[in-house]
This record gives C-alpha cells, structure tokens and sequence, in this order.
C-alpha cells in the first residue's frame, strides 16, 4: 500500500541522496518532460532547470519534449510511460481528463503534473502541483506600491486560471498596503506565450496612464523598457536583461518540489498529493529576488517592511491570502 510522506521527511530523504555519493546511489531514474510551450518560457523553464540540476548531480536521467500541443498530449504521455520511464513531470492545464486517462491506464508510472485542481486519491500515482509563489508575489507587490508615481499599475497574465490569478492578486494585496491609493488594469491575453500581443496590451495600460507593469508574461517588460517605465518580474529573474525597468521578481524554485518527488519514487512512497505547498516560501519554493540595479533606490522604509515580511513568512508566522477568483480592473 502507497503511503504520503510529510514534507519534512522527503525534504531530509531528498537531501541525504544529494549527499551520497554517485555510486552508493540508486541507478538514475528515468524522467520525462513534456511541455506545450518552449522551454524558455518562465514558468516551464523553472521546471527545466531542475530536471537539469537533478540529472547534473546524478539523480536522474532526463529527456524533453517542447511545444507539444494540447491534441498531442495524451499520446507524448504513452509513449514515454511506454518507453519505461519512472517519472513523468509537465503540465495538463488544458488536457486534464486525458492526461488522468492515461496516467490511470499506467500505474506502475508515477506523474507529476501542473493542475489547476487537486489530485484524485482514486489515481494514486498522478501527484499535482502548481507555482504558489504568492509570498514572493506579495512582497514584489510591497515594492511597487511604493515606486509608482501614478498610482496606477498595469497587470498583463497569460489566462485567467488559479495559478495566475492568486499571485495576481497578492502582489496586489501588497500594492494596496504600501499605497492604499494605487489603482490596477487587469488584462488576460489568452496565451501562455505571445510577446508580441502582451507587449501591445501593456502599450494600452501606459497610454491608459500605468508607470508600473506587472509582467506576467513575456513582452511586457519590453514595453516598460521602451517608454522609460518601471516592471515587476515574475517566476524568472530578468533583471540583468532590464537593469534600467524590472525592479524586482518573484521567483519560483521547482528544485523542493521535483526533489520531493524523486526521493518518494526512488522509496516507493509515490502516491496522489498536492506538490504544491512545495513552492512557498517556507520551503525554499519562491524567493524576491535581488534588486540589483535598484539597490538602494527602493524607500528604506519599504525595504524595511520587505524584510520584516520575508522573515514572518519564513517563519510561518505571516500567512499570505490565496485567492484565486479572477482579478478586474477597478
């Protein structure tokens, strides 16, 4: 019988096969990725980078497929379950009841997948999991609130989905409590990757009066830069891409949760769970990322409230809401 193991105990079986040597491990497990965009989008990169990590330290041997369309799905699962693989890690936001057909039709195969909803204990061997990197999102928000000079913020997502929508609306929730005056345009652009639609619609919200970008998706920084404005990041740091635009980034780190996964796989305790806790930032699963070029430029006294923040977040003594109705303009 399958059991779930607390996050702390994986966490520590996760860690003490990072500290074995190579050849006192387990033979590497075979993992499969399977992506509907590139792997140079924000969020599946994150997923990437760790599967790399992971394969780099020896624990697994790791392939890919990208930009596999929604049609394709269900058949790129088969054949990598049919090809022997042990673990198969992607996203099946729009193919839930075909990917949990096929994961149900597998079950000696163990599936972590991106979902908006939660795992079914009847399918004990697909496991969830999504970016809740709404602490991160909060304190970005923190930052903002006190940087706009309009009090009138642009916020650009791919889809209006729980992934998006509840990071939306921390950042928002921390806007609101460094400057209780700021106001937000909320727009969906009906992709998860489409630079060019997103950078038009952030065109619109600064012609529309925003001097401060949320960018949720790819394009949108582009437009803060070339009309000399302010953005916030999010799930990858691009900082160093706009040193003179992005201001800070939530950042979300898929190493705990694949971790978590392989040393469940590689005990035998794989089972139906929600992955997701995996991503806060109590347990190394988001992070603010370094300010950079804006060191120094952001208000001591908003800093100040940043760290303190950070430090009750940590220390689980500050919950964030999680809100994942659809955000709107007001």
């Amino acid at each position: 019988m399958l059991i779930s193991l607390t996050r702390r105990a994986v966490l520590a079986a996760a860690a003490s096969l990072l500290a074995l040597p190579a050849t006192a491990q387990d033979a590497p497990l075979q993992v499969a990725g399977i992506y509907t965009v590139p792997v140079e989008q924000q969020w599946v990169s994150r997923i990437h980078q760790a599967a790399l990590a992971a394969q780099d330290a020896g624990q697994i041997e790791y392939t890919f497929s990208e930009n596999v369309s929604n049609t394709d799905y269900a058949r790129v699962m088969r054949e990598y379950a049919e090809g022997g693989n042990d673990l198969i890690i992607g996203e099946i936001f729009a193919v839930e009841d075909e990917a949990r057909e096929v994961a149900a039709d597998y079950p000696e195969t163990a599936f972590l997948m991106g979902s908006s909803f939660l795992h079914d204990p009847a399918l004990p061997n697909l496991a969830v999991f999504d970016n809740y990197i709404q602490d991160a999102s909060y304190l970005t928000g923190l930052i903002a609130g006190a940087m706009t000079e309009s009090n009138n913020i642009g916020m650009v997502g791919g889809f209006p989905i729980p992934e998006v929508n509840r990071l939306m609306h921390a950042f928002m929730a921390g806007a609101r409590e460094t400057n209780p005056e700021v106001e937000f345009q909320v727009a969906f652009i009906g992709s998860w990757f489409d630079p060019p639609k997103a950078k038009e619609t952030a065109f619109a919200m600064i012609e529309n009066g925003a001097d401060m970008l949320y960018a949720e998706r790819f394009g949108v920084s582009d437009a803060a830069q070339e009309r000399g404005l302010l953005a916030i990041g999010n799930v990858i740091d691009t900082q160093a891409d706009y040193p003179e635009t992005v201001v800070a980034s939530a950042i979300w780190h898929f190493e705990p949760t694949l971790q978590a996964a392989i040393a469940a796989v590689n005990d035998g305790s794989f089972t139906a769970d929600n992955y997701g806790v995996y991503s806060y930032m109590k347990e190394g699963g988001s992070s603010l990322a370094p300010l950079g070029t804006f060191e120094g430029r952001v208000p001591e006294e908003t800093m100040a409230l940043v760290r303190e923040r950070e430090a009750a977040i940590k220390a689980g003594e500050f919950e964030v809401e999680i809100d994942d109705s659809e955000p709107v303009s007001n």
